[in-house]
C-alpha cells in the first residue's frame, strides 16, 4: 500500500455560466497537479458552473452543457492524477448537486450532495434533490469521503462515510463570506474529526459574485482539530497538501499557514474584490461616483481605488448653493490623495430651471422634501449621463444604516449599479476609513497613507439639501441608531428587546416604522457587498406591502 498520498488543492475563482472558463483554469490546476506529483487534484463545490448560479443552474440547456464540459475533462485529463470537481448533475427528472472523481478518461464516482442549505442565500432544497447518504470513492489504494460542503456541518454524513471506509475526509465548498464565518466553519469541521477520528481537508473557492465573496481560507485538520495547513484568504491558490499513513492511518503533513487578518480587513478585503470581481465579471473596466465631500463617498472612491487603480475611477463633485466650502475642499483632498480623476458639475442652473418649469404646478405650495429630493434625482441624472456617455459604471454610496430607513433618494443618490458599503452599518464607516488611514497592504491598488482627510471622518455627517442640515436633524445619533438597526434587523429583535436594552420605545418603533415602509426602495436598490448573515437582498426577505408593527 501506498504511504504518502499528494492533493492539489484548487482553491480558484470560478465566474458563473462561464463553463469553458472553468474548465480552463480546471484543466491548469490538473496540469500543476500532474507536474507535482499529485494523486487527486481538488477544485471546489460547483466548480464547473461557478457558484451561486441560482436558478439558472434548473435550465435544462445549461445543466446539460455543464455535465458535458465534465465529461469532456475527464477524457482531457485521462492521464496523471484524478481530477475532483463539483457541478450539477441528473438522473432522470432529478437535479443533484454532485462532485464528480475522473480517473482514467471517465467519471469514476459521482458525489451526491445530501443535505441543502436553505437559509440566508442559500435556496438549494427548492433547485436540487437531496442525495441518499453514501460512501467513500476509491483513488488507487486509498478512500476517501466527500461531504458536499453543507454535508460537513451535520454529524450523519462524516459518519456514514467512515462507518463505510473512508480513511480521510475532503470536503467541497463554495462557503461566501460574512464576518466571523471562518471560525464558524473551523468549529463545525474540528466537530467532525473528533466525531470521526479522522483528518479532514476543508477546500473552499475564492472571488466574487453578484454580493456575495467567497474567502478562501481552505486549511487541513489532524485527528485531535490540530490545524496542519492554512491557505490565504481571497486569494486563488494552488498549493500541495501531503498525507502520510502510519500505523493508526493517515496524517497531514504540517504545511504553511498563512496570515488570518482580522474582521476589519476581511470586511475590507470582502468590499475590495465584490467591486473588483463584479466589474471583472460583467465586462466594465472603469468606475465614477459622486464625491461630495462626505464621509460615505470617500470611503466608496477609496474602494474603487484599490480595487480598480486610480486610472479607473472618476470622481464628480455637484455643488449647489448649499454645498459647504469644506465639503469642496474635502472632496478635492480626496481625489488628490486617492489620485484619481476629479470633475466639477454645478446643479443649480439645472435645478433653477426645473423650478421653472414646476412654477405652475407648484403654486401655492410651500417648498419641502420635494426640492430636497430634485437636487438628489437631478445629480443621479447627470452622473448617469456621464455613465452613459464613457461607458463608466455608477457607483451609489450609502451605508446599510441609510438603506434601513430609506435615509436616501430613489432614483437620485440610489441610483447606479453596484454599492461596496451596502452592508456596513454608518459607525463602522467610520471606523473603516480610520482603519484604511493606517493600513496598507500589498493587494490595494491605491496609495498608502491617509487618503481620507480627518475632518471627512469628524465632521458631522449632512445631505446638504437645504441650509445647515444635519443628518441627526431626522434620525438619532448614528451610534443610537446602529445599535437599535442591529437589534431589528441583525439580531430579528423586537420593541422589547430595544427597550431592554436602554432605548425609547417611542424611538424603536419610529426606526422599526421607517424599516418597513422603505422596502419598496431597497427592491430597486444596486446589489452590494455582503458582510453579514442579514445583508439586505437575499439574506433578508420582506414583503414591499406589509401592514404589521410591533406593539412592543
Amino acid at each position: 500500500m501506498a504511504d504518502r498520498f499528494r492533493i492539489t488543492l484548487a482553491q480558484l475563482n470560478p465566474v458563473v455560466g462561464d463553463i469553458a472558463g472553468n474548465a480552463a483554469q480546471a484543466r491548469a490546476a490538473w496540469q500543476a497537479g500532474r507536474e507535482a506529483g499529485a494523486d487527486l487534484v481538488a477544485l471546489p463545490e460547483m466548480f464547473i458552473t461557478g457558484y451561486n448560479a441560482q436558478d439558472l443552474v434548473m435550465k435544462p440547456a445549461f445543466y446539460m452543457a455543464a455535465f458535458e464540459a465534465v465529461q469532456h475533462l475527464a477524457r482531457e485529463c485521462a492521464d496523471g492524477p484524478a481530477l475532483a470537481i463539483g457541478g450539477p448533475y441528473v438522473e432522470g427528472t432529478r437535479l443533484f448537486n454532485a462532485y464528480f472523481i475522473l480517473r482514467e478518461g471517465r467519471i469514476a464516482s459521482t458525489q451526491l450532495k445530501h443535505h441543502l442549505p436553505n437559509e440566508t442565500v442559500f435556496d438549494e432544497v427548492r433547485i436540487f434533490e437531496s442525495g441518499p447518504l453514501g460512501g467513500p470513492y476509491t483513488i488507487g489504494d486509498t478512500r476517501i469521503g466527500s461531504p458536499i460542503c453543507e454535508d460537513a456541518w451535520h454529524e450523519d454524513v462524516a459518519e456514514t462515510l467512515v462507518e463505510t471506509g473512508a480513511e480521510f475526509l475532503l470536503v467541497p465548498n463554495g462557503s461566501p463570506y460574512y464576518r466571523g464565518k471562518f471560525e464558524t466553519r473551523l468549529n463545525h469541521m474540528v466537530a467532525r474529526v473528533i466525531e470521526t477520528d479522522l483528518p479532514l481537508i476543508y477546500l473552499n473557492m475564492v472571488g466574487g459574485q453578484d454580493d456575495q465573496v467567497f474567502d478562501g481560507g481552505s486549511f487541513a485538520l489532524n485527528r485531535g482539530g490540530k490545524l496542519a495547513q492554512l491557505l490565504p484568504v481571497f486569494d486563488a491558490t494552488i498549493a500541495q497538501l501531503d498525507l502520510i499513513r502510519g500505523a493508526q492511518g493517515w496524517d497531514i503533513v504540517e504545511a504553511d499557514k498563512a496570515h488570518h487578518p482580522d474582521e476589519w480587513e476581511q470586511d475590507y478585503r470582502t468590499m475590495v474584490t465584490a467591486l473588483k470581481d463584479y466589474m471583472a465579471k460583467t465586462g466594465f473596466k472603469k468606475v465614477l461616483l459622486g464625491l461630495s465631500g462626505g464621509i460615505d463617498s470617500a470611503l466608496v472612491a477609496a474602494i474603487a481605488v484599490d480595487a480598480l487603480g486610480a486610472e479607473n475611477v472618476r470622481c464628480v463633485m455637484l455643488p449647489s448653493e448649499y454645498t459647504s466650502a469644506e465639503s469642496l475642499e474635502d472632496a478635492t483632498a480626496v481625489a488628490t490623495r486617492l489620485g484619481c480623476r476629479y470633475d466639477t458639475v454645478p446643479i443649480s442652473t439645472a435645478r433653477d430651471a426645473v423650478s421653472e418649469t414646476l412654477a405652475p404646478l407648484f403654486a401655492g405650495t410651500e417648498p419641502d422634501l420635494t426640492e430636497e429630493n430634485i437636487q438628489s434625482r437631478l445629480r443621479g441624472l447627470l452622473l448617469m449621463a456621464l455613465s452613459n456617455k464613457f461607458g463608466e459604471m455608477l457607483l451609489t454610496t450609502g451605508n446599510k444604516s441609510e438603506v434601513a430607513v430609506g435615509y436616501a433618494t430613489i432614483y437620485g443618490d440610489m441610483a447606479g449599479g453596484y454599492n461596496p458599503i451596502k452592508d456596513l452599518y454608518k459607525t463602522r464607516v467610520f471606523e473603516t476609513c480610520r482603519w484604511r488611514n493606517e493600513t496598507h497592504r500589498d493587494w490595494m491598488m491605491g496609495p498608502a497613507g491617509a487618503v481620507m482627510p480627518e475632518r471627512v471622518i469628524t465632521k458631522p455627517p449632512s445631505a446638504e439639501l437645504r441650509p445647515d442640515q444635519k443628518d441627526s436633524d431626522s434620525l438619532p445619533d448614528y451610534p443610537e441608531l446602529d445599535a437599535i438597526l442591529e437589534i431589528l434587523i441583525d439580531g430579528d429583535g423586537s420593541i422589547a428587546d430595544c427597550v431592554a436594552a436602554g432605548f425609547a420605545a417611542e424611538t424603536a418603533r419610529k426606526i422599526e416604522h421607517l424599516i418597513y415602509i422603505s422596502e419598496y426602495k431597497r427592491f430597486q436598490s444596486a446589489p452590494g457587498a455582503r458582510l453579514t448573515k442579514h445583508a439586505f437582498w437575499l439574506d433578508r426577505r420582506y414583503p414591499i406591502v406589509n401592514r404589521w408593527r410591533d406593539p412592543g
